[in-house]
């Protein structure tokens, strides 16, 4: 009966420490979880207190009279938050330009190397408003960085910049926008006027696939010609031996462009490496 009455007391003790191991790895899981989708909404947030560094290639053809030119311009676009105090952050987001480009402007013409750097700076609230309104301003600037004349303006130009948004439960949407205009460089060529403007809409699911759709209109003051395409993509959140990553891809359709420039469907390829605190 002792014996009994031990063995019984043993297994009760083993049970419990199999529940509280069972219930740890469940709020570890459920832990796990609630970070992904935290970080996952943050991605969908141009303003988010969040390290990351996206790195986006872009496939566009059918450029020129001929319709036989091609580009790759792969956008390194490293997003860097620094609070500023208590209330307010600053987010600094870069896009640095890698272009190569085949019969452009015309046929056996080409080029490859950097283009125009644009920095944009924000200054954002660090809680939103009390409709849930996420946003922020500031100056955005273009350098002229271009390696080679083909692939930029040569022009030094500045402008304000701004962001305002809404994440409610699994839906984020919003605009980005800024305005360009040039105030140095090269004489010889023309100068930056342009408004670009970038609605959006995101939806996550509970696999923190984020699927977006957006348009990343430019409309040119100077040759009052607008640049419309309206991108479609979908985006996995992993983890990869303790590197959390953002991989995915899409399509655009071009709406609208210039004379000579990018028709019908592109492509899109984007990997995030993320470094949350």
């Amino acid at each position: 009966m002792k014996k009994a009455m031990l063995l019984s007391i043993a297994a009760f003790g083993l049970a419990i420490l199999l529940c509280q191991a069972a219930w740890a790895q469940e709020e570890a899981l459920q832990k796990e979880a609630l970070q992904k989708e935290d970080l996952a909404k943050k991605l969908a947030n141009p303003v988010a207190s969040l390290i990351s560094v996206p790195i986006q290639a872009n496939y566009d053809d059918n450029f020129g009279a001929n319709d036989n030119g091609s580009t790759w311009r792969i956008n390194v676009q490293p997003v860097i938050p620094v609070s500023i105090n208590e209330n307010w952050n600053l987010i600094s987001r870069t896009i640095l330009p890698i272009i190569t480009q085949d019969n452009i402007p015309v046929n056996g013409a080409g080029e490859s190397g950097i283009g125009d750097v644009l920095q944009s700076f924000f200054f954002s609230p660090k809680k939103p408003t009390s409709n849930g309104i996420i946003w922020g301003v500031g100056p955005a600037l273009l350098l002229n960085t271009a390696s080679k004349d083909a692939l930029g303006s040569k022009k030094w130009g500045a402008g304000p910049t701004g962001v305002a948004l809404k994440q409610k439960g699994p839906w984020t949407y919003g605009m980005l926008a800024n305005h360009i205009e040039s105030f140095s460089g090269d004489n010889n060529r023309p100068g930056v006027s342009a408004t670009f403007m970038q609605p959006f809409l995101t939806y996550i699911t509970h696999s923190k696939t984020t699927f977006s759709l957006n348009t990343e209109s430019t409309y040119d003051w100077k040759t009052e010609n607008w640049s419309v395409p309206i991108n479609f993509n979908v985006a996995q959140l992993l983890n990869v031996g303790g590197q959390i990553i953002q991989i995915g891809g899409g399509l655009r359709y071009w709406a609208d462009s210039p004379d000579f420039g990018p028709e019908g469907l592109g492509a899109r390829l984007q990997l995030t490496f993320l470094f949350p605190k």
